[in-house]
Parts: C-alpha cells; sequence; structure tokens
C-alpha cells in the first residue's frame, strides 16, 4: 500500500476570506489537518493542493509539500473535489509516483484526528470490495419529518410518515465534511466520492464541524475547545 493525504486548498473563498489560512486557536487551521495527516502515520505523502502562493508557503510551513499549484481549472468557484483530487493524482503520475491509496482531508478540518483518519483508512482495507470510506455524522432529527415552504405554507416533505414515532424511522447520516479515504483506481474511473461501493465512519458532533460561515467557524473553535478540555495533558 502506498497511500497519498491531499488537502485541497484554494485561494478564492468567498463566504469566509481567507479561511484555509485563518488563525484557528493560534495557529493557521491549515495546519491542524496537516498535523494530524502527519500523526496519523497513514502517508507516504502529504500534499496541499492550491493556486495560492501565500498558502503554499504556509502548507510548506506546516511540513505539507506543494510540488505543483493548481491549474486555473481547478481554481474557480464551480471546481469540485473530485476534479482536484483527479488533477493531483494525475501530476503525480508524470512525475512518475503513483498511489493505491488517496485521502482528501480538508483545510478547515480542524477536529480530524489521526485516529479518525487510522479508522477510516482500516475500514477501506477490511474490505477489499469498497471503493471508499467518507466520515458522515447522523441527523439530529429524522430526515422522513422534514418540512418545506410552498406557497407561504408548511407541508410535510414526505406525509406518508406524519402518524411515524421518531425512534421507528430509519437514521440518516450527512457528510461530515472532514475526509474522505479512496482506493485510487477506482476514483480515476468514477471520479466518485460516495455512492454505492462506499461506507462511512460516523462521527460524534463534537468531532467534526463543516465550515461554511461565520457561524460555523465558532461552532468549530467551541468544539475544538471542549475536546481540548476533556483530552488529558
Amino acid at each position: 500500500m502506498k497511500a497519498l493525504c491531499i488537502i485541497p486548498a484554494r485561494g478564492g473563498s468567498k463566504r469566509i476570506p481567507r479561511k484555509n489560512i485563518r488563525t484557528f486557536h493560534g495557529r493557521p487551521i491549515l495546519a491542524y489537518p496537516v498535523e494530524a495527516a502527519r500523526d496519523s502515520g497513514c502517508f507516504d505523502e502529504i500534499m496541499v493542493s492550491t493556486d495560492d502562493p501565500e498558502i503554499a508557503a504556509v502548507a510548506r510551513a506546516c511540513g505539507a509539500n506543494v510540488p505543483f499549484l493548481r491549474s486555473p481549472e481547478t481554481s474557480h468557484d464551480h471546481a469540485g473535489s473530485e476534479e482536484v483530487i483527479d488533477e493531483v493524482i494525475r501530476g503525480y503520475r508524470t512525475q512518475g509516483l503513483t498511489f493505491t491509496h488517496v485521502c482528501a482531508l480538508y483545510p478547515t478540518a480542524a477536529l480530524a484526528t489521526p485516529a479518525q483518519l487510522r479508522r477510516g483508512l482500516a475500514a477501506l482495507e477490511a474490505d477489499p470490495s469498497l471503493a471508499g470510506v467518507l466520515s458522515v455524522q447522523r441527523f439530529s432529527f429524522p430526515v422522513q419529518r422534514a418540512l418545506v415552504f410552498r406557497n407561504n405554507r408548511l407541508p410535510l416533505l414526505q406525509p406518508e410518515h406524519y402518524q411515524a414515532r421518531s425512534q421507528d424511522l430509519e437514521p440518516a447520516f450527512h457528510d461530515a465534511g472532514q475526509w474522505y479515504w479512496l482506493r485510487c483506481e477506482p476514483f480515476v474511473r468514477t471520479r466518485e466520492l460516495m455512492g454505492p461501493n462506499f461506507t462511512g465512519l460516523v462521527l460524534s458532533e463534537t468531532e467534526a464541524q463543516d465550515i461554511d460561515n461565520e457561524d460555523d467557524w465558532t461552532l468549530a473553535e467551541l468544539k475544538f475547545e471542549l475536546r481540548r478540555r476533556r483530552t488529558p495533558a
């Protein structure tokens, strides 16, 4: 097995400007996933994919490699993680380097831990038929009882579940926005980050926080501080 960690950190974040290197508990937030990847012992290479020279400099200072900058085609607002990962894999191949496994670890995943990454890899290795493993969290309320606004009314999205007890409904999960472990060859063929050949590693509410706005940032800081208080020195 040869594993690559890709941390995709472009410079053009809009909702939280420069969020990928913004200070988080005294350090650039990018430093935390780099450290988690390094301490996990899972990776032969840890790289940051960025189009931004300042982010590249911070990444190198944190201990990650930046062997090449991201192309304009994968640096705009509508470029997906799938395109970025594919570009990196192919970029390494042009240098004669190939990997059997790749983990896409987000630059704002300050709550990711070495143990999480090791558990994700172990789950992938335990089932050779899997294409990948992603971090997920359980919805706190049954999605079958969701409400939607339509013409200033609030009907149930699935009215057939109106009489169902919450505890009788199937639990549902969402992408935790932390990381994806992938087998390289299936990914290069399909460019999928989730699907029928994927499984999930369930994280608690305090183990992850996707960061899209200022409220998310505040929640991530609170969860980080809570974990620090719970962890013995």
